[in-house]
């Protein structure tokens, strides 16, 4: 059997032949699944609304937006406090006694006092009195600007957001300077002033999204749309590539444990770097497959291709 097996697969093709048009064939399969595409995305397709501006965030929530400018100037946000690439106010994620953000370094520096707030109010007008909040502000040393917006932001948190509610106090001028850019904010010319910040041609949105996580409204958005992570949500990056599709592998993780419990366990306190190890063993699998004796040799030994084409098996004998 085995010698008439070696034989026939060395010898020309004597079987059966039959016309097969690959034209009509493949117009076919692209009309089939054009269609089963247009229904199925109707039916289960992920939103694919504008993009969330600070003109929506300041119009929609201004007090969240006020609030969450008092945290850039008090360095009490998730991104001033977040550490490398942005800064170094926190190791960082780590495997083990490895600390790899703290390795790496602050690649991408984002100062969100002079990043979000400070230089966007440099580009409005010199009307009082944000400028004359800029002039004390700038005129003042660090600590002093620290001690004015820890204040504040220690008083607006009491407050619950409510800035009408915060009592006399020494905050300096942030008050001032977090109205000025609330208010730049809803007249929509926030967003151009941090997207010229650095090159000419700037398709960089990183600071841009950094701000707006950094508040309740973009994550609130994300959860009324049915887009966070527990619910495996997913639609359109910026610019529409590479799009999140791809992505639900890398999702998987996050949804089970110990990935998924951030406060007790120390896997969920790293799962950034324990999943990147997992999905970069796993791709490092897939790509040394053909190498790895035994798992090279799976479709010899499971044999699916003779049941695909049993017919013909069954009818050569094979």
């Amino acid at each position: 059997m085995s010698d008439r097996r070696t034989e026939l697969e060395a010898a020309p093709w004597g079987g059966r032949t039959r016309r097969y048009d690959l034209i009509k064939e493949g117009v076919v399969a692209v009309v089939i699944i054009a269609i089963l595409a247009a229904v199925l995305s109707t039916l289960f397709g992920s939103p694919d609304d504008k993009q969330i501006t600070f003109k929506d965030w300041a119009v929609s929530a201004p007090a969240d937006f006020y609030a969450t400018s008092v945290q850039e100037l008090a360095g009490t946000s998730g991104t001033a406090g977040y550490g490398a690439p942005y800064n170094t106010a926190s190791d960082g994620v780590n495997l083990g006694p490895l600390h790899l953000a703290k390795i790496m370094g602050v690649t991408h520096p984002v100062d969100t006092v002079n990043d979000f707030v400070i230089t966007p109010l440099t580009t409005v007008s010199n009307a009082a009195p944000v400028a004359d909040a800029l002039k004390l502000w700038q005129a003042s040393d660090a600590k002093q600007q620290s001690t004015w917006a820890t204040n504040y932001d220690t008083a607006l948190t009491k407050a619950n957001q409510d800035a009408s509610k915060v009592p006399t106090g020494d905050y300096g001028p942030v008050p001032e300077l977090a109205a000025g850019l609330l208010t730049m904010a809803q007249a929509g010319s926030l967003d151009g002033a941090l997207l010229s910040q650095g090159n000419y041609f700037q398709s960089d949105n990183t600071k841009q999204t950094l701000f707006l996580g950094d508040g309740s409204y973009f994550n609130d958005q994300s959860t009324a749309s049915n887009l966070q992570g527990d619910t495996w949500g997913m639609m359109n990056e910026t610019g529409r590539y590479p799009g999140q599709a791809w992505l639900w592998l890398y999702s998987f993780w996050y949804q089970i444990p110990p990935f998924n419990n951030e406060d007790n366990h120390p896997f969920g306190a790293n799962a950034d770097a324990w999943i990147m190890v997992i999905m970069g063993g796993l791709s490092l699998g897939l790509i040394i497959m053909p190498l790895i004796p035994g798992v090279r040799s799976l479709p010899y030994k499971i044999k699916i291709h003779r049941l695909i084409w049993k017919n013909y098996y069954q009818e050569e004998n094979l």
